[in-house]
């Protein structure tokens, strides 16, 4: 589990547990196209389907590389203390929850669960 406890929010479902967007979710959508629209973030943000696969710690991150040629995505846990990943790419909403995984987001209403590191080919160079 790593050498801190895992983080104090809720536990997510397992993937093979969790929801995906359905007919139920259309005003949703609706209602979150037109919020990110009206701040001019529709090309910037979407939507993930927030699931545990494993447990990750609070000293940990997930971390994103990318093999262009392949045309692969590598996900793997690093040590936050030991990661030269440094974009963050996923996040997730903590309503009433000040804390972060990552120190220069701890007080955020959101807590950063992906990072990238551009210099490793993520995003692909090309």
């Amino acid at each position: 589990m790593g050498s801190e406890e895992t983080s104090s929010r809720a536990a997510l479902p397992p993937f093979e547990q969790a929801e995906p967007l359905g007919p139920q979710d259309a005003a949703f959508v609706r209602d979150l196209i037109e919020v990110l629209d009206r701040h001019g973030n529709l090309d910037r943000f979407g939507l993930c389907l927030l699931h545990d696969h494993f447990p990750v710690a609070t000293d940990e991150i997930l971390t994103e590389t990318t093999d262009h040629e392949a045309r692969t995505l590598h996900t793997r846990v690093e040590k936050k203390s030991r990661t030269r990943h440094n974009k963050p790419s996923q996040w997730r909403f903590l309503p009433d929850v000040h804390h972060s995984r990552r120190d220069e987001y701890a007080g955020d209403p959101y807590e950063v669960i992906l990072v990238c590191d551009p210099y490793s080919g993520c995003p692909p160079r090309g």
